[in-house]
């Protein structure tokens, strides 16, 4: 069931992206899905099961993706504001805040969030409970340590 549930991931994503839907072309994502498949078949599925779960936390981030972009949007005018402004008011910090997230794809995924938003960078996960992360400003570290992004990433996988 994993293999099936991986190639279908994997084709449905090369479908999307490719925009091709010819023989030639589908023959081409069928195979190379195949291959992909065959050698990475647990990345999706560590516990070496498909649980229908996955599902689930698989459409709880497609539903996070819209609301994470908004946040994207909204730091890079926050970061074109400090850049544009007359004083600079830049304001560099490296903060350390213990994280309730237990499985590893959460911690991940708040990491990526993290880094993806500009102003921000995570630069260490210490011992899966503590995130160190760089902030360009005060107002970033806040908006941080309020914990919305934690709480959103914690419902898509569970972790409320």
């Amino acid at each position: 069931m994993k293999y099936i549930a991986t190639f279908l991931i994997l084709f449905v994503n090369w479908l999307i992206w490719s925009g091709m839907f010819d023989s030639f072309h589908m023959s081409l994502g069928v195979i190379s899905c195949a291959i992909v498949t065959f050698m990475s078949h647990d990345l999706f599925f560590a516990s070496g099961q498909f649980h229908f779960r996955y599902i689930t936390e698989f459409i709880r981030f497609v539903l996070y993706i819209p609301w994470l972009l908004y946040q994207i949007i909204l730091s890079n005018i926050h970061v074109a504001y400090l850049v544009l402004h007359p004083k600079m008011p830049i304001e560099p910090s490296i903060i350390t805040f213990k994280t309730t997230l237990k499985k590893d794809m959460s911690l991940v995924a708040f990491a990526n969030s993290i880094t993806l938003t500009p102003g921000t960078i995570t630069m260490d996960i210490q011992d899966g409970k503590y995130f160190v992360i760089h902030c360009i400003s005060r107002k970033v570290a806040d908006d941080l340590l309020s914990g919305e992004m934690e709480r959103k990433i914690a419902r898509i996988f569970g972790e409320e």
